[in-house]
């Protein structure tokens, strides 16, 4: 079997693009993997336009000779954008084995080691805060539309939720000054009444949900470390399942965890084992989580795997488009040590209509697929009929 053929998608997903790579072989096996990127996608796809000499003619099988042959062709840009090309590559040269042999890729991979993996409902009021417009539903007004979100979680089923720090108004807004703004807004602190919002945003969705319903809030790249003490110590009230803190600093990390009995989630920006190695040797958090759209799935389930030499649980970061949450589900499959997985309720109308095979999600939990390969298909009619504009929202 050899590859003769990749193609790139960047698919409109409302007010970020998911980017999707189909790669063809000469005896009619397609793959399809996700290495969606939310603010560099031409980026990826350039990087795979530049893989491909690498590919072409190469058996799609030997995944692993593949990855290596990737990861020396971009050795001088580690990471980035370079690896989550490869990364997209990867996950279909897989979904091509798998298929190749009738199974499903948990088979492939020694699993499942689940048939489900509770589900967390992600970007819980985000998306509404920002997008109610797209998405065709209540606007963030108040924090009685906060309360009435979460017990609208409770009566769908999901036993866990994952918000950022919404600020209710008209219009309503979220804090995401981690990622851009103008002057001024570089130095990554938490004002005071800042802090009292946290606080009141985490309390009000505590009350709705009731103490049995488990809360994460996503502080991303927003503060240092003080600040992020700060907000770990008022939220300590709330028993939170964690604290999600992005921080290239593996000893900054650690000194927030040993500052709060707050439990401590980060690792969505890593990649590989060698990025990951300084955190677990610290026990610098609670839980670590694993891009597999970023890492692709063979170096996904390595990472998974160190994991667990390390007595550390994981759970896949999963802010995409439904193949990636079978992607997502299916490493879940074939891990021991998984905490949970992030999903994205709401999202643009035609993310169902994207796949061949939606998510069977019951009780909060995603049915692991069974059928070969990732268990679904890009439906690449959707695909086009849904390209990117090439135009990005700001997220401040």
């Amino acid at each position: 079997m050899k590859i003769t053929n990749i193609e790139t998608f960047i698919v409109d997903a409302g007010w970020r693009p998911w980017t999707f790579v189909k790669i063809e072989t000469d005896e009619g096996v397609t793959g399809y993997g996700e290495c969606s990127d939310g603010r560099s996608p031409r980026g990826v796809v350039g990087t795979i336009e530049d893989l491909k000499p690498l590919l072409i003619d190469q058996d799609p099988r030997a995944y692993e000779m593949r990855f290596w042959d990737m990861l020396r062709g971009t050795r001088q840009s580690p990471g980035g954008i370079a690896a989550k090309a490869i990364a997209g590559i990867d996950c279909a040269l897989i979904d091509i084995k798998a298929k190749a042999l009738g199974i499903s890729v948990a088979e492939l991979f020694g699993g499942p080691t689940r048939e489900k993996v509770r589900v967390y409902w992600s970007h819980c009021g985000t998306s509404r805060a920002r997008y109610s417009d797209i998405l065709r539903t209540p606007p963030i007004r108040t924090m009685e539309d906060i309360s009435n979100l979460g017990r609208e979680v409770v009566e769908r089923g999901f036993t866990a939720l994952k918000t950022n720090i919404v600020m209710p108004g008209d219009p309503p807004s979220v804090w995401f000054g981690g990622f851009g703004g103008g002057l001024g807004t570089t130095d990554q602190l938490v004002t005071t009444p800042l802090l009292r919002h946290i606080e009141t945003l985490i309390g009000t969705f505590r009350e709705a949900v009731g103490p049995d319903v488990d809360i994460n809030l996503d502080l991303n790249f927003n503060f240092k470390p003080e600040g992020c003490m700060r907000i770990a110590s008022a939220l300590e009230q709330f028993d939170l399942l964690w604290l999600e803190i992005d921080m290239y600093e593996p000893e900054a990390l650690l000194q927030i965890k040993q500052s709060t009995s707050t439990k401590i989630c980060t690792g969505e920006n890593l990649y590989y084992m060698h990025d990951y190695i300084p955190y677990f040797q610290r026990h610098a958090a609670d839980v670590f989580m694993i891009d597999v759209p970023w890492n692709g799935f063979s170096q996904s389930k390595k990472v998974g795997d160190l994991a667990e030499v390390y007595q550390l649980n994981v759970a896949p970061h999963n802010y995409y488009s439904h193949l990636s949450s079978h992607i997502s589900a299916t490493l879940c499959a074939t891990l021991p040590n998984v905490r949970i997985m992030e999903i994205d309720i709401d999202d643009v109308p035609w993310k169902d209509d994207l796949v061949t095979n939606q998510p069977e999600i019951v009780d909060g939990h995603m049915t692991v697929p069974t059928a070969p390969g990732w268990g679904t298909d890009l439906n690449e009619e959707v695909a086009r009929a849904h390209p990117w504009n090439g135009q990005l929202r700001r997220t401040w």
